[in-house]
């Protein structure tokens, strides 16, 4: 039956391809010329007819078909290798831009973390505590310059007082040493009177 059915198809196809070299070969229909790859299928589905199981087609139409296909799929693994191409372009961009945005991160985690902190002699303070420092010994020191004025004025206005009682002091003396030259010179007259008047009895 099998060799029934192959021995039919052969002399059909020797006929066909007979009556097409008798022919000659006709004009390429404007579909397989013009059309998509489904359409010239579909061209050829329709004016092809089966046999047993067998399908028939011209030579030339086979050809142009067949180059028409291969053409086609040259052309779609070239945009294919094109896309390939531009794909591996792409990731290469992407990346690079996944270790910039990974740099960027770590960049800003590090501004982050050290937003609230600042250097003081190698040591990493926080900000609120740098500042409660700051303004303690700003505090103290303020503190320590009132309390420096208070003693200055204080002593100045010792030293002052000093001053005046020392020369209130020097005053009281240069009378007092006056007053007591007086009454000595006083007593050494009154004493020479008093031996001039023994030695004249």
């Amino acid at each position: 039956m099998i060799h029934t059915k192959l021995k039919n198809a052969l002399l059909f196809s020797l006929f066909c391809f007979a009556t097409t070299v008798a022919a000659g070969q006709g004009q390429m229909p404007e579909e397989l010329t013009t059309g998509t790859i489904r359409e010239q299928i579909n061209y050829i589905e329709n004016k092809t007819r089966i046999y047993e199981d067998y399908r028939a087609i011209r030579e030339d139409m086979f050809r142009k078909i067949n180059r028409n296909i291969l053409d086609t799929l040259s052309a779609e693994k070239g945009k294919v290798t094109e896309l390939t191409n531009i794909k591996a372009a792409l990731n290469d961009k992407n990346d690079s831009l996944n270790v910039l945005l990974e740099s960027t991160r770590n960049d800003l985690a590090q501004v982050t973390a050290t937003k609230e902190k600042i250097s003081v002699l190698g040591l990493e303070i926080k900000k609120k505590a740098y500042n409660a420092i700051m303004w303690t010994l700003l505090g103290g020191l303020l503190c320590v310059m009132a309390i420096g004025f208070l003693v200055f004025r204080r002593n100045l206005v010792v030293l002052l007082r000093t001053e005046k009682d020392l020369k209130e002091l020097k005053e009281e003396f240069e009378a007092y040493r006056q007053s007591s030259r007086i009454a000595r010179e006083k007593v050494e007259m009154d004493l020479f009177r008093a031996n001039q008047k023994l030695k004249g009895k």
